[in-house]
């Protein structure tokens, strides 16, 4: 069996990959420039990602593609119209890609989300996979739109959809603000969050990879979207505690009052980042559990575990 995957050398991308061709699949992975993939994956270059993209001669009897290239968010985005950009290539590439690969004999396309198509926070529960859809920023409302056009091409085309919406990544290799909180307990700096009793899902990326392989191992019909996560839940300052832990830290945790700290952000101009610290977003995967009889492979201990270890053994505490 072939399956092609978009954003092959990307953090995901690259769990995906190995996870892929450890079941035995034929792995294409499509890259923008002649830059190596994983041993085992076969390069396939196209121009940039869009609604004109030509894959036609990537697409040549592959049975599966999962796609997981995408415009994520741009921190001081010089696009003139963010919302029209984002559409351009979350939702019109992903429709376009979708299109040509039904009329070229593909039968399963997975299509990985994000938990942002929900919404932004949980209240009293967690989010589950029969919650409408609530995005609230041009990337999530963008995933969205991609998400209702490949149910369409579903039901039109019997090209068999699944969409995953994962939370918070977090493995080795992470960027962005994970890594950046590593950096942080790595260096022992006291943090104003020991008062943050907040609910959080988090997905280790070999996990994540796991539910796609999964997801592809059976034949699908329609489009269905899936919650994924590690199955436990963890404030803020729990994640700090047990980081520290795992890279034999001390958690300086200070207990100041989250209202304190919603009101510095207002007055920063930063209460998006400060509420992604301080607020709930937490999911419910009873879903894809039960659908495809599966169990997270990795713990959350276990995956910190080896997150901080990667973190530590790469110097970027140094950084």
């Amino acid at each position: 069996m072939k399956v092609l995957v978009t954003g092959a050398n990307g953090f995901v991308g690259r769990a995906v990959c190995h996870r892929l061709l450890a079941e035995g699949w034929t792995v294409l992975g499509t890259i923008r420039r002649p830059v190596p993939l994983m041993a085992g994956a076969i390069p396939r270059t196209i121009g940039p990602l869009g609604p004109d993209t030509d894959w036609d001669s990537v697409l040549s009897d592959v049975d599966a593609v999962v796609h997981l290239a995408a415009r994520v968010h741009v921190m001081r985005d010089r696009a003139a119209d963010p919302l029209a950009e984002f559409r351009r290539i979350n939702r019109d590439a992903t429709l376009h890609l979708a299109r040509r690969a039904s009329r070229l004999g593909v039968t399963r396309f997975l299509f990985m989300s994000t938990v942002k198509v929900n919404g932004e926070e949980t209240a009293a529960k967690p989010f589950d996979d029969n919650d409408p859809p609530a995005p609230a920023d041009p990337y999530a409302v963008s995933k969205a739109e991609a998400e209702a056009g490949l149910a369409v091409l579903a039901a039109t085309d019997g090209l068999g959809v699944t969409t995953i919406r994962p939370p918070l990544v977090y493995g080795p290799g992470v960027g962005g603000n994970f890594a950046a909180l590593l950096r942080l307990v790595a260096k022992g700096w006291p943090l104003p969050l020991g008062a943050v009793h907040n609910r959080r899902s988090l997905v280790f990326v070999d996990t994540l990879a796991d539910a796609v392989a999964t997801a592809l191992a059976r034949p699908a019909e329609g489009a269905r979207s899936f919650l994924v996560s590690d199955g436990e839940d963890v404030s803020t300052a729990e994640l700090i505690s047990r980081l520290a832990a795992a890279m034999k830290r001390p958690a300086r945790l200070l207990p100041l009052s989250p209202a304190l700290l919603r009101l510095a952000g207002r007055l920063t101009g930063k209460s998006a980042a400060v509420e992604r610290l301080l607020g709930s977003l937490a999911v419910d995967s009873t879903g894809f559990r039960r659908t495809f009889d599966w169990t997270p492979p990795v713990s959350l201990a276990d995956g910190l575990d080896a997150t901080a270890r990667w973190f530590l053994e790469s110097g970027r505490p140094n950084l």
